[in-house]
């Protein structure tokens, strides 16, 4: 049985509030039945690791609740989350703005390497 959940972000659109819900949910529950949880955030979804970013967005309209909030509580559950290299071009970014709950900078090769690799892996996307 794998131990491992890879779940790479890469067609979810962060202006698409709605979409934001699952992965991040996912995530948690798995991180909570004790598996190893990574969410790589690339291309559009990349935004969302940007200090500031998923703090305006909401999955649903009205909703007291924050993308961030979703993003806080998965990493407090386990979660660890990456941003993909490219991203930091893309979006003219740095490390300094990365929040707090990205883990760090990975690029494709990383998740090429689990994908390929790792037996013990398992991969949503989203």
């Amino acid at each position: 049985m794998a131990r491992k959940l890879l779940i790479v972000m890469v067609n979810t659109d962060p202006r698409n509030g709605e979409e934001l819900g699952a992965p991040f949910f996912q995530a948690s529950v798995a991180a909570a039945m004790d598996y190893e949880v990574e969410v790589v955030c690339t291309a559009t979804s990349g935004r969302l690791m940007m200090k500031g970013v998923a703090e305006r967005l909401h999955v649903k309209e009205g909703s007291p609740k924050s993308v961030y909030d979703f993003i806080k509580d998965a990493h407090e559950a386990g979660v660890k989350f990456y941003c993909c290299s490219p991203n930091l071009d893309l979006f003219n970014m740095t490390e300094a703005d990365l929040i707090p709950e990205c883990s760090g900078i990975v690029g494709g090769a990383h998740v090429i390497a689990q994908v390929m690799e790792d037996d013990d892996v398992r991969v949503l996307t989203y």
